[in-house]
């Protein structure tokens, strides 16, 4: 039977193309950001911002700048999905085990593991050397004043990270590209990426954001809702945790409808505090988080990744074996 023979179901193909993707990304990392999709997703957005957010001294026009930023979150979304789809089709025609390897390729640049495991890594290893160091590397992760976090703090907001990234950098594009393809998973990237530039209340570098950046942080919201829940799920079963209603009542303490979720069951399945000063404390009656437990994190975050190239592997398999 040949590989591009028309039998083999689509089922083979997408997950063929996740374990491809994750294979790659662990072997190789990140591609060039000449070429890197998201790279260009954020020069898209960094020079439409400016165009639909306001200087932050300038008098608010909240109608004018909703409309602005929702039409420049559609105008990239749609140009996302229209390169993905021409993509797919263009590989459609290569041969089939081409056909898999290559969509794999493409996934890769639209989720990123290996990146994230080692910039929290980084977090942990700079604290041995000085706080003012994991202070200056955590910054790299996240968008708060770091100044005054100390120890327990430069870790928490690390680990926080790594779980709230679980879902929006792997799991997330994972399941959009499963739905919808590689069309999907691209708008999904693009627009979790619109939400990381834009979806600020009030001032953000000179501008602000409050209407501006409503739109794409409310549409990051609906497409992560799903997909964020089944991260925490993830996590809890790799260690068979099942005190779902402990991580329904610590998830709903963040602002934000998502990222409680997989951060909660981090907390929970590791008996840690998991805070920001002043906005949340997840798992409140766990001891504050050590050195090891970033390791620990990291490796619980590997196990669901394991976990995904396992499930892809047995689609492929028992789609093989029902032909």
């Amino acid at each position: 039977m040949e590989w591009a023979d028309p039998i083999y179901p689509l089922a083979i193909v997408l997950a063929g193309a996740v374990v491809c993707a994750l294979a790659i990304d662990l072997i190789f990392g990140e591609p060039p950001q000449q070429v890197h999709p998201v790279v260009w997703m954020g020069k898209y957005l960094e020079v439409i911002g400016l165009k639909v957010s306001r200087v932050a001294s300038l008098k608010p026009a909240p109608a004018v700048e909703f409309y602005l930023g929702m039409c420049g979150w559609f105008m990239g979304a749609a140009f996302s999905y229209v390169v993905a789809a021409g993509l797919t089709k263009a590989l459609g025609q290569l041969s089939y085990l081409l056909h898999v390897v290559l969509l794999g390729a493409v996934l890769k640049t639209l989720l990123s593991w290996r990146m994230l495991r080692d910039e929290v890594y980084a977090v942990e290893q700079a604290l041995t050397e000085s706080i003012d160091a994991g202070r200056h590397r955590v910054s790299w992760l996240v968008s708060r004043d770091v100044n005054d976090l100390d120890e327990y703090d430069v870790r928490q907001a690390a680990i926080s990270t790594l779980a709230e990234n679980l879902n929006d950098s792997v799991v997330a594009p994972l399941f959009w590209f499963a739905v919808a393809g590689l069309p999907g998973a691209a708008v999904y990237r693009f627009a979790n990426t619109a939400d990381a530039m834009w979806g600020y209340l009030g001032e953000r570098q000179g501008r602000d954001w409050t209407w501006a950046g409503k739109w794409a942080a409310r549409a990051d919201d609906v497409l992560s809702w799903l997909p964020a829940r089944i991260t925490a799920a993830l996590l809890m079963l790799t260690v068979g945790d099942y005190r779902w209603h402990r991580l329904a009542s610590n998830a709903c303490l963040t602002p934000s409808p998502n990222s409680g979720w997989p951060m909660s069951a981090m907390a929970l399945v590791q008996n840690i505090q998991l805070g920001k000063a002043g906005v949340y404390l997840l798992n409140p009656q766990g001891r504050l988080p050590n050195a090891a437990d970033t390791n620990l994190a990291i490796n619980k975050c590997k196990k669901v990744v394991e976990l995904i190239i396992l499930m892809g592997v047995c689609i492929c398999l028992w789609s093989l074996r029902s032909l």
